[in-house]
């Protein structure tokens, strides 16, 4: 995970289907479903990281803000902050 392996998973998955684990069988058939985006996700640089931080952010801000104030306000903490 931490080398960008992505070119060794099809290797993995058939070392894993070859041994008798049946909870990393059906791990391997739902990895098998989406191939391409595991491998890009594996292999790139690219991540979602400074938008989980904004979502994480905004739950925050949410969650700090629970039953006290209406949308207007929550609105503008988000954009402001």
């Amino acid at each position: 995970m931490t080398t960008r392996g992505g070119d060794r998973l099809g290797e993995w998955m058939n070392a894993v289907d070859a041994d008798d684990l049946p909870q990393l069988h059906s791990f391997t058939a739902g990895l098998r479903r989406d191939l391409d985006a595991v491998t890009a996700g594996l292999t790139l640089d690219y991540n979602s990281g400074p938008v989980e931080g904004n979502v994480n952010r905004i739950k925050m801000i949410k969650r700090q803000m629970y039953g006290r104030a209406n949308l207007d306000l929550l609105r503008k903490r988000v954009l402001v902050a």
